[in-house]
């Protein structure tokens, strides 16, 4: 079992896509939404340095974008 966290916008195309994949493939994931909460916000940036999403937390490996081989990788693992 995985520890998944994605932190994401609303209005997002690649966060839609991450979130659909983690649901087809039946993995558990926690959403963070990112416009609304500044605190997830803060994690995100200090985790990733990064203010783009999404920004994937599998197991503490980040992933920034919705990069599937990645995904994939770090899933099997």
């Amino acid at each position: 079992m995985h520890t998944v966290t994605i932190y994401t916008t609303p209005s997002c195309v690649y966060c839609k896509m991450a979130k659909e994949y983690f649901t087809e493939h039946q993995v558990a994931y926690t959403e963070k939404n990112v416009l609304i909460d500044l605190s997830a916000r803060e994690e995100m940036v200090k985790k990733s340095g990064q203010l783009g999403v999404p920004v994937i937390d599998i197991d503490g490996q980040l992933i920034v974008g919705f990069d599937k081989p990645a995904i994939e990788k770090l899933l099997a693992a």
